[in-house]
């Protein structure tokens, strides 16, 4: 379990996990008497729930018929070598339109490489930009606002009662807090 203040990730594996947590996401209300409290006060306590896949690392494939190389002559300082040789490698990825050149090296051999790496770096980080916004998305679209009218559960001690309010079931506390989730 990660934990920040106002934050915390909870990380759950096994089997019936996904749908065990299917339906917590949103807003839960805990409302309780605290015991050092002499006039009877209902305290209130707000949590949003927002459940999420754990994202897996982004793969990125190539193929070579998606690639177009070219070579040329180098800019800049370089002398002679550098007039006489098409070192320098320009590297266009079709399917994404990304474009690499690379001349950092007197090899053309070398420019290659790097110019692939390069490549791959950049389509890395473009999908990881997006896996990452997707998730974002779908985290805003869980968690709401975070306000009363966003809620989900209301869990209210002093009556030892449980709503959802999607669902509109209700529980015991008792058996909420053992896990029992099932209709009473």
């Amino acid at each position: 379990m990660e934990s920040r203040p106002g934050f915390s990730v909870l990380r759950v594996k096994g089997r019936g996990a996904v749908e065990l947590f299917a339906n917590e996401a949103g807003g839960h209300r805990w409302q309780r008497v605290p015991p050092n409290d002499k006039r009877g006060r209902v305290h209130s306590s707000t949590i949003t729930v927002v459940v999420l896949p754990e994202p897996r690392e982004v793969e990125v494939t190539i193929d070579d018929r998606d690639l177009e190389w070219s070579t040329c002559r180098g800019s800049g300082d370089g002398g002679q070598h550098l007039q006489k040789t098409e070192s320098a490698v320009m590297l266009h990825h079709r399917p994404s339109g990304l474009r690499v050149r690379c001349e950092s090296e007197r090899s053309q051999h070398q420019n290659r490489a790097t110019a692939l790496a390069v490549l791959r770096t950049r389509l890395h980080a473009r999908a990881t930009s997006a896996a990452h916004e997707a998730r974002a998305s779908a985290r805003r679209t869980q968690a709401g606002s975070g306000e009363r009218g966003d809620k989900r559960r209301t869990i209210r001690a002093q009556d030892e009662s449980v709503l959802d309010h999607v669902t509109n079931r209700r529980w015991s506390l008792k058996s909420y807090l053992r896990g029992d989730w099932s209709n009473e």
